[in-house]
């Protein structure tokens, strides 16, 4: 008897369809000749808690640095908890029948059955792990999607468990990495403040890069400067010529100087091509590039629209979701065959094409793009916004295989004024709509002024007060496109390709440059995480998506600034380093063990600081601190949110000293010192109104506390 584990009671009874023979339904699991089939509901496990690894836990579990940092000899699994943080009764019930199963005596075969990535291999993995089933051959059932035919074809070329040990190894790394970081630092950050901080190795390069813009767009000061054109007719057509030239706000004269000059000389045109040309498609869609389309063109957020997909998926009307990539395996062109002959049937002009652009496996790490399957949703089955989804992935399958090649006809004008400056004017038109009538083309016509070689074209140049822009906020698709490679330099929007070839040579740099990163880990997240951790980031209070723009709100900004202050880094640079370790685990060049004493080696560094001299001391201790006595009444003075404060504040003592002072932090050491003493260390770093630098004494006078700027 064979067990299969699906990871979710939608994927078992799509695994039944495929097995084809009537299944008997029991409690929690269905049986039939061969197969029994049963299911978990996601994760039914999660890691231990920080008090589970205590020896001799407190009754009740207050969040304490008595057991920070805590690293584990060996990570430990239980039960989930439910929403009121009480053992989840539904998850122990299933996997009591899961454990029962995997015992019976008949079992001689387990399959996990879990979704075609890391996280399903993990899930099913704990499952069996946790059943102690011994002498049980363990396979693999691995489903790009799941239409019953793909079940019974992939149910038919099962493979080891084995096989798949570098993708369970890196799972397991990735989940152990990221409750080292979670935990220890979220408790620690929370200890130092007072507030509540999630601190995750992802969550934050995602929060700092919104808080970044927004800081830069807050910030941003625009700066007048001279640009110069000309737009006269000639012929009765307008003819704007732009310069590449720039002028400081300071040097208008110098601009008009240069406009005289211009238009003292003649414009020729020196050269026209006109040129017949074949417009490729976009390529398939990613799960990131398409939700970047579906947020930038119905405003969906990347929650709901992976959850439509996820749908989809479990409907057997698309391929596998969570996939990075835009392209197919070289092993799908008999099934791409397929699905284009039942797409063809539906009237959509579509043919195989076999080309690079399409198949390729070595941009291929685990799943290929998204497509839609042969199962085609009957009419009215899908809700609106389900068909919105479905409607593009077909659209962009249609393009990308359509057998009507989509022509433009492209023209180049060059116009040069005295030998000073050549000018380029560009158009296209398109001939023939081809692909485009099935999927989008945003770009229009643009049709340039009837110029021929040796016209004389009509010029008045003018220096134009212009200004610079500040950077845009974040978008759906900007903060996707940044997240996938944060280091891939933005492209100068003014410098244009001179011609098609370059234009398709730079995208085919970019298109490496992105697979490169995705490949080494550097990406921040991943395809099957990134929505999650932004909404936990907008859950959190850190930001927030209006209209498809991000922003960032005061909790993200307090959590940015309170991390700088404790000197805790979790830039994209830190969290692509830990990224490229998972990605050596998953190669089989780096032990799961290895991976984790990185992140437990760094984790560690922000625990053990080596204490700082008094002037430069910025250590505030930690939220709840005794730090010495009110000088106004005796009573314990305490580090709160904000600050020092006399804990007799609730019986009218006033004593308070803000942690802030004039842009420099009071450490715990300089305030007990204060206290004890009446004058602090000499602390170096304040800031006065004016931005000037300066160093001064605290000091205590009439239960005040003031500026010192005498000698020591």
């Amino acid at each position: 008897m064979i067990l299969i584990i699906a990871e979710k009671p939608s994927l078992a009874r799509n695994i039944i369809a495929g097995i084809g023979e009537k299944m008997t339904k029991m409690n929690g699991y269905y049986e039939g000749s061969d197969y029994l089939v049963t299911w978990a509901f996601g994760h039914l496990f999660s890691l231990c808690d920080v008090e589970d690894y205590d020896e001799n836990p407190p009754e009740k579990k207050r969040w304490t640095m008595d057991n920070l940092p805590c690293f584990p000899e060996q990570f430990r699994f239980k039960i989930k908890k439910d929403d009121s943080k009480q053992t989840d009764t539904g998850a122990l019930r299933q996997f009591e029948q899961i454990r029962s199963l995997c015992n019976r005596p008949d079992v001689d075969t387990i399959v996990n059955a879990g979704d075609a990535d890391r996280e399903g291999e993990i899930i099913v993995r704990l499952c069996v792990e946790n059943a102690h089933a011994e002498n049980k051959k363990f396979l693999r059932l691995w489903l790009p999607d799941q239409t019953p035919e793909t079940v019974s074809s992939a149910l038919a070329d099962m493979k080891d468990e084995r096989e798949y040990q570098n993708l369970a190894d890196e799972g397991f790394a990735r989940t152990y990495i990221d409750w080292l970081y979670g935990v220890n630092l979220t408790r620690y950050a929370t200890l130092k403040t007072g507030k509540l901080l999630r601190v995750g190795r992802v969550i934050i390069p995602i929060v700092k890069a919104i808080y970044d813009r927004d800081m830069a767009i807050r910030n941003f000061v625009p700066e007048l400067y001279y640009g110069i054109l000309s737009q006269e007719k000639t012929g009765g057509e307008s003819v704007e010529l732009v310069s590449k030239k720039k002028f400081p706000k300071d040097e208008r004269d110098k601009a008009q100087a240069l406009c005289d000059q211009y238009n003292a000389s003649k414009a020729i045109v020196t050269d026209k091509k006109r040129k017949k040309d074949t417009l490729s498609p976009g390529k398939l869609y990613s799960l990131s590039k398409l939700q970047n389309m579906l947020g930038k063109k119905y405003k969906m957020p990347m929650t709901e629209s992976l959850e439509i997909i996820q749908g989809l998926y479990e409907n057997g009307y698309v391929t596998y979701p969570r996939t990075n990539s835009e392209y197919l395996a070289t092993a799908e062109k008999d099934k791409m065959r397929k699905i284009l002959e039942n797409v063809g049937k539906l009237g959509y002009p579509v043919k195989f094409k076999d080309k690079k652009t399409i198949f390729d496996d070595s941009k291929i790490e685990s799943h290929s793009a998204l497509t839609p399957t042969y199962k085609i949703p009957a009419k009215g089955v899908l809700t609106e916004k389900e068909n919105q989804v479905y409607s593009a992935i077909m659209r962009r399958f249609v393009a990308v295989f359509c057998a009507e090649e989509c022509i433009a006809e492209k023209t180049e004008i060059k116009i040069d004024v005295g030998g000073f400056e050549e000018f380029v004017l560009k158009g296209t038109v398109i001939l023939e709509p081809g692909w485009t009538k099935y999927d989008e083309y945003s770009k229009a016509d643009k049709i340039l002024p009837n110029l021929h070689v040796g016209d004389e074209v009509n010029i008045d140049f003018k220096p134009k007060e212009k200004e610079t822009t500040p950077p845009k906020h974040y978008t759906i698709e900007t903060l996707n496109n940044y997240l996938k490679n944060p280091f891939r330099e933005e492209q100068n929007a003014s410098v244009q390709a001179s011609d098609t070839s370059a234009e398709a040579a730079a995208d085919s740099e970019n298109d490496e440059e992105d697979y490169r990163a995705i490949f080494e880990g550097l990406e921040l997240g991943t395809e099957a995480t990134r929505t999650g951790i932004i909404d936990n980031a907008k859950n959190s209070g850190y930001i927030e998506l209006k209209k498809d723009i991000y922003h960032i709100l005061p909790d993200g900004e307090y959590l940015i600034k309170a991390l700088v202050r404790m000197k805790i880094s979790m830039d994209k640079y830190k969290t692509s380093e830990m990224g490229r370790a998972l990605k050596k685990v998953y190669h089989g060049k780096m032990s799961v063990e290895e991976s984790v004493s990185l992140a437990e080696r760094e984790i560690s560094e922000v625990f053990h600081r080596p204490s700082e001299p008094p002037e430069t001391d910025k250590d505030t201790g930690f939220f709840g601190d005794i730090v010495g006595k009110c000088p106004l009444c005796g009573k314990d003075v305490i580090r709160y949110k904000n600050g020092y404060s006399c804990s007799g504040y609730k019986e009218g003592c006033e004593f308070s000293v803000y942690g802030f002072l004039c842009r420099r932090v009071i450490s715990k050491s300089n305030m007990q010192m204060l206290l004890e003493t009446g004058r602090s260390s000499k602390i170096k770093g304040f800031i006065s109104k004016n931005g000037k630098s300066f160093d001064a004494y605290l000091k205590l006078e009439e239960g005040k506390v003031i500026f010192d700027f005498g000698k020591e």
